[in-house]
């Protein structure tokens, strides 16, 4: 035997192992003193030499594509001063379960002071969360501590910033697991005050996405918080986190379990109304995430609610009267395991597109990594007792295409929208060519092996692989790290990652890396757009672009301020007509998985250096013309609502 103080080993699989699989198997050895091994299925190592395979597909592959894609997106965690770590709960690492908690939580960014620089909040399952300050230089400050909103007593999920109560500074609501949903409220210099309890909006359960719309068009921000279910017990373990059930996927199988998601009414002065019941949109689902949609172009904002454990649901809006459940209309067939969502103009046709990423059913069977594999719908082995989809699942990512009467067609394989393990989703025009462009966060963390994030560039008129080729992947940092320490000697003897090879000594238990959310934003305001991830288990990524030091950039970034409409213009529609192309978006704060974000709407033009008019349609009904030319030089436009 090895004599050794201490064994690291890497815990990699397409699975949780078997109580004892992992001991049997057959280590590698690579090192002494620690001595590390993989233990995984034969087929792939975990050295993760099948990323330079994935990176020459690629190369060859985008070779012929006609979508700009001559740039990097360059990880610079460490300049940018960012030291914030995501710590997961036991149920995550050392006694990790088949449970929610391995959702992770969202990303949301804003400008919380008022000095022209966006900044980052992250959410945390252990320990404070992170808000980050913008330096304007690249570099961001901590400031957690002095801004109040670190509450490290509870399991933080998502995030949303919007200006609720129309004073001119974005406040701050945050979703947590049976720790009780926080509102902040901002006093105008970044400093936040907890107002949770008098606004009633305190809810304590399994929350998850926050989205604040204004439904009713009354002008005040109104509220939908999902929840996904009941997914733990009463019993606290020793990390403090509420232990999961072991049979937390059978739940949406458990009428008991039931955690049904919640619509809040903003009654002005801060204070908040459930209105679910009232407003006829009460459902069963197991939702981490939700978006605001005009699916119809009627004016009202209706509601697209996923389920990551079922179909989705749309409720369609009564000119803020009620809503109506239309899915067996407008949406009969949708993703199964629904986890983030997205609302873009994907092929510049003035109507709203949905990107619908689905993580669960890529759980159902084992699948390499290997293109062919992970570009492909899965292949479901459960029966209709656990499915509950009466055939109507889409088993992967889904996209519908606007049709622009009211309907909309599912072609995520026509698109080429389909990805592995997929988490979040943010649009954004990463080339500044004037075609919408995804990033999905995507991976499974420990116990299973290492996942890639994926870029999708917009050709027009399908996505492009593009994750390898802008350097996104593989990550310049470790593919594994540290997860947790286990003494196989002693308290932890018969934990399943303890090798009958090794009898004394601490084990530690390596993770793969990967992301769960991202936003896309000008965070060193250049002209160009750059990522942000929320890292599960360790610390984000900032993706900073060079697009605009490789050629030149046009575009324009249009900040909205209502008056009769609420004062960040949440549902505003706005019309960019230049060159010859007309590019539309709607303000809907929607910045990726279980986050929402304050930020002005960004546009990309290509080679347009003029642009020849604007047009914004107001929630208040306004629509306001801006006559150009208005010169394409990566400036802010500030739009003020007229009247």
């Amino acid at each position: 035997m090895l004599a050794v103080a201490s064994v690291a080993i890497t815990a990699c699989d397409n699975r949780p192992a078997a109580e004892g699989d992992w001991a049997d198997a057959e280590p590698t050895v690579y090192a002494e003193g620690p001595v590390e091994f993989s233990l995984i299925s034969p087929n792939w190592a975990a050295d993760t030499a099948w990323l330079d395979m994935r990176a020459e597909q690629q190369e060859k592959a985008i070779s012929d594509a006609e979508v700009f894609h001559d740039f990097s997106l360059t990880d610079n965690h460490e300049e940018s001063g960012i030291d914030f770590k995501y710590n997961v709960v036991n149920d995550a690492s050392v006694s990790y379960k088949g449970v929610h908690y391995d959702h992770g939580s969202g990303v949301a960014v804003a400008d919380v002071d008022g000095d022209g620089y966006i900044d980052i909040y992250f959410p945390n399952q252990v320990g404070e969360n992170g808000l980050w300050l913008n330096n304007g230089d690249g570099t961001f400050t901590d400031a957690t501590a002095a801004s109040g909103v670190g509450i490290a007593d509870r399991i933080s999920v998502g995030a949303a910033f919007a200006d609720v109560d129309n004073d001119g500074d974005v406040d701050l609501f945050v979703t947590t697991v049976k720790g009780g949903n926080v509102l902040f409220e901002n006093d105008g210099s970044g400093n936040f005050k907890d107002i949770s309890a008098l606004a009633g909006v305190d809810h304590v359960g399994h929350s998850s996405g926050a989205v604040f719309l204004d439904y009713d068009n009354d002008g005040l921000l109104d509220l939908y918080v999902t929840n996904i279910g009941m997914y733990t017990s009463d019993e606290i373990g020793s990390d403090g986190a509420y232990v999961g059930f072991a049979d937390a996927f059978e739940g949406h199988t458990k009428p008991e379990r039931t955690e049904g998601s919640i619509l809040y009414h903003n009654l002005g002065d801060n204070k908040f109304a459930d209105v679910t019941a009232e407003m006829g949109i009460e459902n069963d689902r197991w939702s981490g995430d939700a978006t605001p949609i005009d699916a119809n172009n009627d004016g009202w904002v209706d509601l697209y609610v996923l389920s990551m454990q079922g179909l989705d649901g749309y409720y369609e809006n009564q000119a803020g009267e009620g809503f109506v459940d239309k899915t067996a209309e407008v949406f009969p067939r949708s993703s199964w395991g629904a986890m983030g969502i997205q609302v873009f103009d994907f092929d510049n046709d003035g109507d709203q597109d949905i990107f619908v990423t689905d993580m669960h059913s890529d759980m159902a069977e084992q699948v390499q990594p290997i293109l062919s594999e992970e570009k492909r719908k899965a292949n479901m082995v459960r029966n209709e007792s656990f499915h509950k989809d009466g055939g109507n699942a889409i088993w992967g990512n889904s996209f519908f295409r606007n049709e622009g009467d009211g309907s909309f067609t599912e072609v995520s394989d026509e698109v080429n929208a389909e990805n592995f393990w997929p988490w979040g989703l943010s649009a954004g025009d990463l080339n500044a060519d004037g075609a919408q462009d995804v990033f999905i966060a995507a991976s499974m963390n420990y116990p299973w092996r290492y996942g890639i994030n994926s870029v999708l560039l917009n050709d027009g008129s399908s996505f492009v692989d593009a994750e390898f080729a802008l350097d996104v992947e593989p990550k310049a940092g470790p593919k594994f790290v540290p997860w947790f320490e286990i003494d196989c000697a002693g308290a932890d003897q018969g934990h399943r990652d303890c090798p009958k090879q090794f009898s004394a000594g601490n084990v530690v238990v390596n993770g793969s890396t990967g992301s769960r959310s991202s936003v896309i934003f000008d965070y060193d305001n250049d002209g160009d757009l750059d990522v942000i991830t929320s890292e599960f288990g360790t610390e984000p990524l900032v993706l900073q672009s060079d697009l605009t030091d490789v050629k030149k950039v046009n575009s324009i970034r249009v900040d909205l301020t209502g008056t009769q409409s609420n004062r960040g213009g949440l549902g505003a529609t706005v019309t960019v007509n230049a060159g010859g192309s007309t590019y539309t978006q709607v303000m809907d704060g929607r910045s990726g998985y279980l986050g929402q974000s304050d930020l002005p709407l960004y546009f990309g033009l290509g080679d347009a250096e003029s642009i020849d008019s604007i047009t914004v349609s107001w929630p208040s009904g306004a629509e306001q013309n801006i006559a150009g030319p208005i010169s394409a030089n990566n400036q802010v436009l500030e739009v003020l609502e007229a009247g």
